[in-house]
C-alpha cells in the first residue's frame, strides 16, 4: 500500500512517500490536500500521481520519526489554509468492546442501556445489501482542524476536564470535490482522545466529552477499504509500559459497513461543502480506561496497526492552571 507523510520544515511544508528507511519527497505537491484536489479535478488516482511526482530528495525516516530532524511530522491530513474547514467526527459503538465499556459505565449488568441497544441495531441492520440503506449509527463531533495533532505532539487534558483517555482507532479521511461529492482518500491510525470520566457521570455528557484534542498518523494509507486489521495499543509511564492490548478492527469486526457509515455522514448537505476535508474515526475496540488505568501528565500513548507503518505516539499533557469563570463581554 502507498503510505504518505506530511512534513513541516524550516522553509515550509513537504509531502513524502514512505520507502523505508527513507522518506522520498514529492516534487510538485506539498500537502495531501493539494494532490487530492488536483487528482479529483483531473480524474486520476493519487497513487499514480505520486509515482509521477517523486523527486530525488530523501530524508532519514528514523531521524524525522524520533524528532531528531529539522522536519517534524504533521497530522496525516489537514486543510492547510483553513483549519476550520476540516471537520473531525466519529462513530462510536462499532465494536463490542465499546458497547460493553458504555454498558459498564451507565447500567447494571442486567439492564440494557441505550448504548447497547444502538450497538445491537448495528449488528442487525448496519451492513445493508448493496443499494440499500442501513440503520443509522451513533455520530459525534470532535471539532475542527485546530484540535488535530500529529505524531509526537501532545494531547491535552484541559483544566476543566475530569480525565483524558486514549481510543485507538482507524480514521477515514475525505475530500469534498468541487462538485460536492465526497471522495475517500484513505485511512490512518488515530487516537480519538476523550474524557471518559466526564462521560461516565451521565451518558448525555458524551457530546462534551468528545471535544478534546486528538491525533492521526503518522502515515496516510491510500487504500479503498479495510476489511480486517490487527494492531496494538499501549501506555508508557516514565519509560515503562504499564498497559497494552492487542486490537482488531476493520469492516469484518465492525457492526456497520463503511458504506453505511459514509451514507449517514454525508447525507447531510452541510457535510458536502466543496473543498472541505473530513476526518472520521471508525470506533475503538480497547480502552485502558475500561481496565482501570487513568492517564497522568507525561504518559505516552502508542497505537500501531499492521500494514499502516510506524506507530502513532503522543504524550499526554495535563493543564496545571485552575479553571476560572469565562466572562463574555457585551457588544
Amino acid at each position: 500500500m502507498i503510505r504518505l507523510v506530511q512534513l513541516q520544515g524550516r522553509y515550509g511544508r513537504r509531502l513524502a512517500l514512505v520507502d523505508e528507511p527513507w522518506l522520498r519527497l514529492v516534487a510538485e505537491y506539498s500537502t495531501v490536500y493539494h494532490i487530492a484536489q488536483a487528482c479529483a479535478a483531473a480524474g486520476c488516482r493519487i497513487a499514480d500521481e505520486i509515482g509521477r511526482q517523486l523527486s530525488g530528495e530523501k530524508l532519514s525516516y528514523d531521524d524525522v520519526y524520533a524528532g531528531a530532524s529539522e522536519w517534524r511530522i504533521l497530522p496525516a491530513i489537514d486543510h492547510p489554509s483553513e483549519p476550520a474547514r476540516c471537520l473531525i467526527s466519529g462513530t462510536g459503538l462499532t465494536h463490542i468492546a465499546s458497547a460493553q465499556n458504555r454498558q459498564a459505565m451507565h447500567g447494571a449488568e442486567e439492564d440494557l442501556t441505550d448504548s447497547m441497544r444502538l450497538y445491537r441495531w448495528g449488528i442487525e441492520g448496519g451492513k445493508p445489501a448493496a443499494g440499500c440503506i442501513g440503520v443509522a449509527p451513533e455520530w459525534f463531533y470532535k471539532g475542527c482542524g485546530t484540535i488535530l495533532r500529529g505524531h509526537n505532539e501532545p494531547l491535552l487534558i484541559p483544566s476543566f476536564a475530569c480525565d483524558g483517555g486514549e481510543e485507538a482507532e482507524l480514521a477515514a479521511v475525505y475530500l469534498i470535490d468541487l462538485s460536492g461529492a465526497p471522495r475517500r482518500i484513505g485511512f490512518c491510525a488515530g487516537n480519538e482522545f476523550s474524557d471518559h470520566e466526564f462521560e461516565k457521570r451521565n451518558y448525555l455528557y458524551l457530546a462534551a466529552s468528545k471535544l478534546r484534542t486528538c491525533s492521526i498518523g503518522p502515515e496516510l494509507i491510500l487504500a479503498g477499504r479495510v476489511d480486517s486489521v490487527s494492531g496494538e495499543v499501549s501506555i508508557e509511564r516514565k519509560g515503562a509500559k504499564i498497559w497494552e492490548k492487542r486490537i482488531q478492527t476493520g469492516e469484518q469486526t465492525m457492526s456497520h459497513s463503511l458504506a453505511n457509515l459514509e451514507h449517514h455522514h454525508f447525507k447531510f448537505e452541510a457535510h458536502r461543502r466543496p473543498g472541505d476535508v473530513h476526518v472520521h474515526y471508525l470506533g475503538a475496540g480497547a480502552f485502558s480506561f475500561g481496565d482501570g488505568v487513568r492517564l497522568q501528565d507525561g504518559d505516552v500513548t502508542s497505537i500501531r496497526f499492521d500494514g499502516f507503518g510506524r506507530a502513532l505516539r503522543n504524550c499526554v499533557r495535563k493543564t496545571t492552571e485552575p479553571e476560572t469563570p469565562l466572562r463574555v463581554a457585551e457588544l
